[in-house]
């Protein structure tokens, strides 16, 4: 691992302007016995251990992540649609073991001790940090839906973390009858990945176009609008005539109530739906860890310094990813991925006492609608008045034509395959 100077550390970084550099060498110091632990192996976690390495490679980096491999939310819609198959969405942890030096131990946190500065895993094993980062992604609220609970999600699967639920909703998908309808529920904001349930509906009606065409997909949402609406509801029109209904949250309220044995939803309005297929998103929080730890708010997310994403609630803990209060960026892996790029240029600027530039954050979303089209928003933000603020948000064109749409699916397919890369610290 090479040594960094200021350039190429504020490179990496994203800072607004060279002209703020610091005059101060970033290179390889006396940090070796600074114990940094991370919990949580996805975008948050597995970026940030990477980027500390980059910035100073003496930092003793410890990744904890119960799973061997990482299975990402990012394209696991495309896996429901056939267009990939879940290896193409599964990644380990070799390179950044074997090639970056970071300790990757797979177990379970099952405590932190916040004085002691210890945390405590499910062998029995305890880690001391110096500085902890958290990135536990989301929990969900089953007490919110009467009569949907962990066991109930094997019949109406969520699959909103990927992996055994993803194939759980695909056999589905593949069993059902031509005509069936499939629900989409999505919760009430916020909640990982807003886009996500409008590309899932889109690649699902792919699916369902080419294998059973008598089917529909009916999306009984709770809320009254949707990130990049105008676009999904474009390309629906022109991709699926007919196959795809939107129910507003201002006509159906929310989901309150389930039936898994008839496969009927209950919304607060008086209505009710039934699939041959549910697909039901419950709502969330922070992840088990963050709110046994003291570190969520009354509404179950971590409030942090929004500079530096440290801790409100508890000193020297970091939470970055989907947990995390961080203003106006989204709850998706770009978003964390750029919040632990962050993290990790505070934390070494931290133990070297030198101070850093100000930071540019920003994401990517890209929604796949069918294999050939894709729309997208990019969004830069910028601290102001110590909260991050949009200040440029772009949506691709309302109007497009198709090599355009076609043009995005490919950019859509590019920035997953770098942004794996990037946090896995693969070669592309």
């Amino acid at each position: 691992m090479r040594n960094l100077n200021r350039r190429d550390f504020i490179k990496l970084v994203g800072v607004s302007s060279a002209s703020s550099m610091l005059a101060l060498p970033i290179r390889a110091s006396a940090t070796a016995a600074y114990r940094v632990v991370i919990i949580g192996g996805g975008f948050g976690g597995a970026t940030c251990a990477n980027y500390l390495k980059h910035f100073d490679p003496a930092i003793d980096v410890t990744l904890v992540e119960p799973k061997k491999e990482f299975v990402t939310c990012p394209f696991s819609n495309t896996v429901l649609a056939g267009l990939h198959d879940m290896e193409f969405i599964t990644h380990n942890y070799d390179r950044l073991r074997d090639h970056n030096k970071i300790h990757v131990v797979n177990d379970t946190v099952i405590d932190i001790d916040a004085t002691k500065k210890i945390v405590i895993l499910n062998n029995g094993n305890k880690l001391s940090y110096d500085r902890l980062v958290i990135s536990p992604g989301i929990g969900f609220r089953w007490g919110l839906i009467k009569g949907y609970d962990d066991e109930a999600s094997h019949i109406m699967p969520h699959a909103w973390r990927a992996g055994e639920q993803t194939i759980l909703l695909r056999k589905q998908l593949q069993a059902m009858d031509d005509g069936g309808v499939v629900i989409i529920a999505p919760p009430p904001e916020p909640f990982r990945a807003p886009p996500a349930p409008y590309e899932r509906a889109s690649l699902i009606a792919y699916y369902l176009k080419k294998a059973k065409p008598k089917s529909k997909v009916l999306i009984v949402d709770s809320n009254k609008t949707f990130a990049k609406q105008s676009l999904f509801e474009a390309g629906w029109k022109k991709l699926y005539p007919g196959m795809i209904e939107w129910v507003s949250g201002s006509d159906v309220g929310r989901i309150e109530r389930v039936d898994a044995g008839s496969m009927q939803l209950f919304s607060s309005s008086g209505q009710e739906f039934k699939g041959a297929v549910v697909n039901l998103i419950p709502p969330q929080q922070a992840n088990t860890i963050a709110v046994n730890t003291a570190l969520t708010d009354q509404d179950g997310w971590c409030p942090v310094n929004q500079k530096t994403f440290e801790s409100l609630k508890q000193k020297d803990i970091h939470v970055i990813g989907d947990a995390s209060i961080v203003g106006d960026m989204p709850k998706t892996g770009h978003a964390a991925n750029t919040q632990a790029k962050i993290c990790a240029a505070n934390i070494v600027s931290d133990i070297r006492g030198v101070a850093i530039p100000e930071m540019v954050y920003s994401t990517s979303i890209y929604s796949l609608l069918s294999k050939k089209y894709a729309i997208s928003r990019a969004s830069v933000y910028r601290l102001k008045d110590n909260k991050i603020k949009a200040v440029s948000v772009k949506d691709s064109p309302n109007k497009a034509s198709k090599k355009t749409r076609l043009q995005e699916s490919k950019y859509a397919l590019g920035w997953y395959k770098s942004i794996t890369a990037d946090a896995f610290a693969k070669e592309e």
